[in-house]
């Protein structure tokens, strides 16, 4: 690969994004952790600014696969210009399952395997993560795209957690499903540290109470020459507790520790590791922690948003040039994003703006307010309040008198009115005659009470005016990292 590369972050639909973006034979290694028909609805959670749970939460995606045209269509797609063997299976799982949202899952996964088969190298891995739901039918498209003889391993990710009871014994482990693209692959064998007993036994000498296989090798002064025993497919790796500090808030999130043992085993140093569903980055973070490339992609801007703060919390100088691909990087993209999607538009702008997503689609009305901020400009413990409204279509002065009664009406200190076109000469006007907030413990600091920004404006870097202090707005910050280094977080009991 060229020195010219950078990481790149994609926003965007993952089968187009393969399609238009990743050559042939590109990638060393590509971890996925697909939905998986679960018909649930994927919430962020968000962090307050003390650090505090919110009850704040944002619909990601709606895990509920319906078959429509586009299933259809891809179906057609899969059975004329698919190999036999996918071509025969995507249609024996029809006629077994019928037309059913488990089959418009299923149709999704196998078009998109297929490019993931293409985009690896020779001698590159694919991890699928999956559940319970659908991992039987998993298994059988990875078989017809990657071939059964490519199987390597059916890895059980063991975690420990409260459950609810019920009528069956309790669920703690994850499937993830470990193919490879042919019979020369990658693949750097991790060794288990031997307990505290089994190396004093070893320099005892006394070889006989270790299992086959785990037998340590001696050197002449009868110190361990080897560094543990082979890893084995059952990972005891702690699931994420609510309050741990490498929790962010994604519903999907994975342990580092897990992401680490995948990408040290099948990958090297400068090899580039693929996430076509990154979520909240943890495999980029990850990669870029473990000094591998990286290319992520997801669907939502409230996702690649999530990622690029992760990315800069945790490396910050460190952090080596990539580039978001995707996203509006002019008026142009903007005014098409607003046209295509207003949601989607909406979470752009609040991230331009560091601000939080008030509500989501399936709430109806906004009552004003599509995002805001809290910050303290006191010792008091109590948070002030910026509530934002984004506009992407025609604005008026009557928009600016709404927001200054939604400011009275919900006691916030500052209303933000971001607006893709130009503000007309009364909307400053009214903005203008609302005078400014002037915080008790700043008093030389004057901010506007009503706020216009264009979008023109906040892509050329101009910011909201209000006092921080402390201040950590929109997503839990991530943990400071060193690459290279050993995280704690990653040195986990049995790893």
């Amino acid at each position: 690969m060229s020195e010219e590369w950078k990481n790149k972050l994609y926003y965007g639909d993952n089968l187009n994004i393969m399609r238009e973006h990743v050559v042939d034979e590109s990638v060393d290694l590509i971890y996925l952790d697909p939905p998986f028909n679960s018909k649930a609805n994927y919430n962020v959670l968000f962090k307050e600014v003390n650090g505090s749970s919110s009850d704040a939460q944002i619909t990601v995606f709606e895990d509920t696969w319906h078959w429509n045209m586009e299933s259809e269509s891809t179906y057609n797609e899969i059975v004329t210009k698919g190999t036999k063997k996918l071509s025969d299976l995507i249609q024996a799982l029809r006629q077994f399952l019928g037309i059913n949202d488990m089959m418009a899952y299923l149709t999704m996964m196998a078009i998109r395997l297929v490019e993931m088969h293409r985009v690896l190298k020779p001698t590159g891995s694919i991890y699928l993560h999956c559940d319970p739901t659908a991992s039987h039918y998993i298994k059988l498209l990875l078989d017809a795209v990657f071939g059964g003889k490519n199987f390597r391993n059916e890895i059980v990710w063991h975690y420990r957690r409260w459950t609810a009871s019920s009528k069956k014994f309790q669920r703690l482990h994850d499937i993830v499903l470990f193919y490879t693209k042919g019979n020369d692959y990658t693949f750097n064998q991790l060794l288990t540290p031997y307990t505290e007993g089994s190396v004093k036994r070893k320099e005892q000498g006394i070889l006989n109470r270790f299992k086959r296989g785990e037998d340590p090798v001696l050197v002449s002064d009868g110190k361990l020459q080897a560094e543990g025993v082979p890893e084995n497919d059952v990972w005891q790796i702690p699931f994420i507790p609510p309050s741990a500090k490498e929790r962010l808030g994604y519903p999907t999130q994975k342990p580092e520790a897990l992401l680490e043992r995948i990408i040290k085993a099948s990958s090297n140093e400068g090899d580039i590791i693929m996430d076509p569903f990154c979520g909240c980055g943890t495999t980029i973070s990850v990669a870029e922690h473990l000094n591998r490339k990286w290319i992520g992609v997801d669907i939502t801007h409230l996702a690649i948003t999530l990622i690029r703060n992760r990315l800069h919390d945790a490396y910050e100088s460190e952090l080596l040039p990539y580039e978001v691909i995707g996203d509006p990087k002019d008026i142009h993209g903007a005014e098409a994003l607003a046209e295509q999607d207003k949601y989607q538009f909406e979470w752009w702008a609040l991230g331009l703006a560091d601000a939080r997503p008030a509500h989501d689609k399936k709430k109806g009305a906004d009552a004003g307010i599509d995002g805001y901020i809290n910050f303290f400009d006191d010792n008091t413990g109590k948070a002030k309040t910026i509530i934002i409204s984004v506009k992407g279509g025609h604005v008026t002065v009557s928009q600016i008198r709404d927001l200054k009664g939604v400011l009275e009406r919900e006691k916030a200190v500052i209303g933000v009115f971001i607006t893709l076109q130009e503000p007309t000469r009364p909307m400053k006007e009214e903005a203008a005659a609302s005078g400014f907030y002037i915080p008790e413990h700043f008093p030389k600091m004057k901010c506007p009470r009503i706020q216009i920004l264009t979008i023109e404006e906040l892509l050329n870097g101009k910011q909201l005016e209000y006092p921080r202090l402390n201040s950590e707005t929109t997503f839990k910050k991530a943990k400071r990292k060193q690459k290279g280094e050993v995280d704690e977080q990653m040195e986990l009991e049995g790893f």
